[in-house]
This record gives structure tokens, sequence and C-alpha cells, in this order.
């Protein structure tokens, strides 16, 4: 492989010809692999897997983690225990690549290491550590862990992804002819290149696309002026000049919003955060149109094959069959880790994704009356099953991962596991006869999980957030709770509004179709398989981003 004038290791199509390098903190490409926290990795993962079977001309950059997100782990009472552990990957490939980036005013030794399209089919993607022993400790340490919550530390994490990207292409002498940056963590790359480019922002803008994920303004990365300065995020311009030139007016440095003003063409991942998008940053000056496209899942990865064969073949015993086997083997998980011995033809709802205060993973349990009514009900009987990973130093998160652990001890049909990563995303999904998804409107940017549900035979159940207004038909392949516009509610009485729809849905129309109909249950969860089949494969999503991202 040379590594010194790097082309994709495979004929290029000519429909996605034009040459691309892309940015993410993250990829969840396969499990061995764990350089991935939730949805943003999840969406990346997918995203190299689709552009290898499009044969598009693609690279994708991101960062080799030492320790990873974190481990899951449990104390003595079967609480949360965070637990880093280093891990080794033997199948990447020593690009021999070795070259030096400016962090902290200082000189850092970069490495480049390379998973080739045959390990894990996907297109090529290169991976940059810093854990090298021509370093000192502390730049060593920049690799070591995604979203590392010391400040200095997440910038130069920022700066090894933007700049050290940026500089790989080059070494790689590769030339692309756009720079996709999947959020804005790798925008430091764009001040690598207003200096590479004679300082012609034109030619920076010329080059570079945006995909944001982040449906409200505040959650967009914020830092300040002078620690990007001292951090040297601005490749050697100062305060002053990197104010002007961002258009940043106070002493925050917003990297979205330098995306945004940075780039040509952005996008949204799906309809409504496009129009949330546009809604929130129009009040800027300066930044570029917002398109959307809609975030999708790779289907030949995700989707169980035999379902999607008994369902094409019309055979209602045998899809049944297979659902009820893969309950049964995924229950297996379930016992090994809490003891619970669950049953494959019971009624079994699944809420497993990244532990965030705004997905209220305890909401269905806020009420302990009617949520014990629904695990002890003999005539329509529930199993739950909860799984995810909250942020190590999200202890609010963390609390309520907790809470539902305590909780579950109450009941033997309910249970909380720990280890949520693709090998087990795919196991619970399958588990699921109901995939629980309820982010508070309009927090959900896109949101993947119920796509990955429904590849697996599960029903989606969700709130109307995120990619849900463009699949959920309700009743016809899934249902929806509560209503699209909260306008002039309170948070509390947007909870409770969704509570109760939760409950009046899933006890008065899904509990019963499953128990007493089951034709009509089955149908609708074959048109739910059926209807993400294509318009949710990233096969469309990666075309798209040429056609319309990349145009």
């Amino acid at each position: 492989m040379d590594f010194k004038n790097f082309a994709v290791p495979y004929a290029v199509n000519p429909e996605f010809s034009k040459k691309v390098a892309y940015f993410s903190m993250e990829f969840a490409v396969h499990q061995p692999l764990k350089i991935y926290s939730g949805g943003l990795g999840f969406l990346a993962g997918s995203h190299v897997r689709s552009a290898y079977e499009l044969r598009q001309n693609s690279i994708f950059i991101g960062i080799l983690w030492k320790y990873g997100y974190y481990d899951q782990a449990r104390n003595q009472d079967q609480s949360l225990q965070v637990t880093w552990v280093e891990k080794q990957y033997p199948f990447l490939q020593d690009t021999g690549i070795k070259y030096q980036i400016n962090i902290h005013d200082h000189p850092v030794w970069v490495k480049a290491y390379y998973l080739a399209p045959e390990t894990f089919n996907g297109a090529p993607l290169f991976l940059l550590s810093t854990d090298l022993t021509e370093n000192d400790y502390v730049s060593q340490t920049i690799c070591h862990r995604l979203y590392d919550a010391n400040l200095a530390t997440k910038v130069a994490q920022f700066i090894l992804l933007g700049v050290g990207g940026a500089k790989l292409v080059d070494q790689l002498n590769f030339k692309p002819e756009l720079y996709h940056l999947n959020e804005a963590h790798g925008i430091s790359a764009a001040f690598y290149l207003y200096q590479k480019y004679n300082k012609n922002i034109e030619e920076v803008k010329k080059r570079l696309v945006f995909t944001t994920h982040t449906p409200e303004e505040a959650g967009n990365e914020k830092h300040d002026m002078k620690l990007c300065f001292d951090m040297s995020y601005f490749c050697g311009l100062s305060i002053e000049e990197a104010a002007a030139l961002t258009g940043m007016e106070d002493h925050l440095f917003n990297h979205s919003l330098a995306a945004l003003r940075f780039a040509h063409l952005a996008n949204g991942v799906s309809r409504l955060h496009g129009e949330v998008s546009n809604a929130m940053w129009s009040k800027y000056k300066g930044i570029c149109p917002i398109i959307y496209i809609t975030n999708a899942q790779n289907w030949t990865y995700w989707a169980d094959k035999q379902l999607y064969k008994k369902l094409e073949d019309g055979d209602n015993f045998w899809w049944d069959d297979r659902k009820r086997f893969l309950k049964k083997r995924s229950f297996e998980i379930v016992a090994d880790q809490t003891g619970r011995l669950m049953n494959p033809d019971i009624f079994t709802i699944v809420w497993a994704r990244r532990f965030a205060g705004y997905k209220r993973a305890d909401l269905i349990a806020r009420d302990k009356k009617r949520f014990t009514e629904l695990v002890s009900n003999k005539k329509y009987p529930v199993q739950i099953i909860w799984a995810g990973k909250p942020y190590p130093m999200d202890y609010p998160a963390i609390n309520d991962f907790n809470y539902l652990v305590q909780l579950s001890k109450e009941y033997p049909q309910v249970a909380v596991l720990t280890g949520y990563e693709l090998g087990l995303s795919k196991r619970l999904k399958q588990a699921a006869d109901c995939w629980l998804n309820n982010p508070r409107v309009p927090r959900e940017a896109s949101g993947t999980s119920g796509m990955t549900a429904a590849m697996n035979g599960a029903l989606n159940f969700s709130t109307n957030d995120g990619w849900i207004p463009e699949f959920i038909n309700h009743g016809n392949n899934g249902f929806v709770i509560g209503k699209s516009d909260y306008s002039g509610m309170t948070v509390p009485e947007q909870d409770e509004l969704d509570l109760n729809s939760l409950y009046e849905v899933l006890q008065n129309q899904i509990l019963p179709l499953y128990y007493e109909k089951k034709d009509t249950w089955r149908q609708v969860v074959k048109n739910g398989m059926s209807d993400v089949r294509f318009a949710f494969d990233s096969s469309r999503m990666v075309t798209e981003y040429y056609e319309k991202l990349y145009k």
C-alpha cells in the first residue's frame, strides 16, 4: 500500500468520483474497534460501510482512542462503574506516516494508522494517535479518552482531528476536492487550510462542507478564545485575527458557528432538524445555507436477513419463529448479566441508547403506580429492558441509570444492562417487540436507533422528533407518543403530557394489538421493516451527500 500517494484501493464508481475527506471524532464501524460513544459514531460507521458498498472516492479520518469512550462495569450494588481499559488493535496497519502539529505552542508528534476496507467492509479509515514515546506524557494523553472532560485536553483533541487530519490529507497527497466535517469538532482544519491557501477565505469555503447534529444553540461547543489561542487552535492567527475571520463578537469561540461561516454548504440530519437549524442560526450573519439530509443506517450490517427473507416469502409461521428465536437468544445476555429469565412469548419493551437528560430514560417509570400495574398485568404481560452509557461525567444521567438499576431489583421482569456497544445494540433490537424512544421534542436532531430496530422486527414507539415525522404513520408502521408542537408548555407540562400519552397508546392500542390481533400486529411490524429498507438505509444517505452536499 502506497501511503505517500494514496488512492482508494478499489475501482471508483463514476457517480461518486469526487474526492472527499470526511472527519469525525468517532466511528462505530464494528464491535472490536471501540472508538465511539453513541449516535454520532453509529452514523459515521454506517457512512463508512455504505461509502465502501457504493465505491465512493472518500477517505475517513478519526482518532485512535487508547481507552475508547470507557468500559461500563458495575459496582458491588450493581450501580454504574466507569472503567478505563487500554485497547489493542493488531488489525490496524501502521502507515509509517509520522508528522508534527502545533498544540499549546509546542510540537506534538502524530502517527497515522489505517483500517483497510477488507477488514470490516468499510471505506479507507485513517486514525490518528499522539500516544508516542517521542511526545511528553501530557501530549500522549490527547488521544487517550474520547471527549475528555478536561477543557484543554478536549481543545487539543479538536486540534488533533482538524489540523492533524488536514495535515494527514497532505501527507497522503490525496488532494480532496472537499473536506466534510461531521459535527464541528474538526473545524480547526479551516485555520490550517486558511494558512495553506495564503489566507484566502474563499479557497477554504469552496472546499468545506459541514454536518450539524445539535438542535439547540446551547448544546454547541463553545470555548474561551484565549484558551483556544493558547492551545494554538488558530494556527498562528492572533485572537483579534481569529475573531475577525470568524465573526465572533465576544470572548467565546463557537465551533458550530465558525463551521457555518467557513463552509459553503451545511446540512441538518432530518427534515425537522433542518427547519430547527435554520431557525436557530438565521439570526447570525454570514452563515452558509443549511439543507437537510436525513440520517440513515447501513442495512447490510444491521438487518436480520432471515426476517426479511420470511417477509418477502410471506411465510408468517417462520417469520414468527425467527423473531421468537432472536428474542430467546438475546435473553441469554439478559440472564447472564442480571439473572432475569425473560420469556420470548411476552411483549418486550427495550429502551437502549446513550443516557442523557433530554432522552428521558426513566419516563415510563416516573409514575410508580402505573409502572407497577404495567409490569404486573396478567392479561397483557410486559417485560422491559434498559441499556445505555451516560457520559462518564454526566452525574444526573448516571443517577438516572442507577435509579433504574435499583428499580429493577423490585421487578423480576425488568432488567438494566451494561456494555451498550454495537454488539449488544444489535441483540437488543432483536430482543425488542417495541423499541421505545421518548426524547423531549425537538431536542433529538435525528436519532437512528429506531431504524436499526425496525430492521430487526421491532415496532417503533416514539415521540414525534428527529427522523420519526418522516417515517411513522401512526398505527400503520409504528406508534407516536405525544404531539409535534409543545409551544407554550413548560418542561414539566411537556413531560406529563408525554407520559400520559405513552401509557394511553401503550395500554389501549399497542398491547391489545400484540396479544389479541397477532396478524395485524405482525403486519404493522413488517410495514416498518419495509419502510426503513431503502428510505433509511445509509446507501440512500451517502448518495444524497454526493448529490446535494458535495455538488
